[in-house]
């Protein structure tokens, strides 16, 4: 069994009918995992479920629409996921929201209520969910995507910022309780990649090069190479690493 060998293990990835989810849910896919695609629109998802088994073979992806804001479509997703798939291995909480950008100041409470339920919160739903059968079996990964926002200070994204610090807590604690039963749970944090989620910060020409000011590679990343940190974290390669956040950002947070 190579060290990056997924075979045999289930993944359900959320925020996976595009960006760096849909990335994720393809490489773990090409390591011989089952993935449970998962947004909130059930047409996209099911296009990935089916592209992921032209590719693998029938069984390989299901689609599950969820809205991570809801603790019912959750456990619902987490309950068909067990009942097709017999079992959970991974789970990666990839989804989020970002409905506000501008100064803290400006921001309302729904907004930020929003952001803090979405990124932080339902995260927590997901893996309470999830954990139980890990613990049980004496194995399992847990990967939040958060974001070198989660690093930094920004006028715009504060919030945001705010909400991705906070999953890097939400690691180490996690990776804390555990660890004793084989768990491992880490955070992937993202620089500024060429998603739809992040066209605000890369869109513009003017903004883009502000950005890439104080990037060593000079350029914007792309969702698969998001992808094979995630695979690390869940495979063999990754077993010894609990409680930690990968940065892949190009270099920006060195300079």
């Amino acid at each position: 069994m190579g060290l990056f060998d997924l075979k045999g293990k289930t993944a359900i990835i959320t925020g996976s009918s595009r960006g760096i989810g849909r990335a994720i849910a393809e490489a773990m896919a090409d390591q011989g995992a089952r993935v449970v695609i998962s947004s909130r629109k059930p047409g996209p998802c099911q296009e990935v479920a089916d592209e992921i088994n032209k590719k693998h073979g029938d069984g390989t992806a299901i689609a599950i629409p969820a809205n991570i804001s809801s603790k019912d479509d959750l456990q619902a997703m987490v309950d068909e996921t067990n009942k097709t798939f017999g079992k959970i291995d991974i789970v990666v909480c990839n989804a989020a929201s970002n409905p506000y950008y501008g100064p803290m100041a400006g921001i309302s409470d729904d907004a930020f209520t929003k952001i803090l339920q979405n990124n932080i919160i339902s995260n927590h739903w997901l893996i309470q969910m999830c954990a139980p059968q890990m613990r049980e079996r004496k194995d399992g990964a847990i990967i939040i995507v958060s974001s070198i926002g989660g690093l930094r200070a920004s006028p715009v994204i504060g919030a945001y910022n705010i909400s991705k610090a906070a999953d890097f807590q939400l690691a180490r604690n996690l990776a804390a309780e555990f660890g004793a039963d084989n768990i491992r749970v880490n955070c992937i944090a993202p620089g500024l990649i060429k998603t739809d989620f992040a066209k605000a910060l890369w869109d513009n020409p003017d903004t883009l090069k502000r950005a890439l000011t104080g990037t060593p590679l000079k350029r914007i990343g792309e969702p698969e190479e998001i992808a094979g940190a995630a695979v690390y974290l869940a495979s063999k390669a990754g077993a010894y690493m609990t409680g930690q956040m990968l940065v892949v950002d190009g270099g920006a947070t060195v300079t």
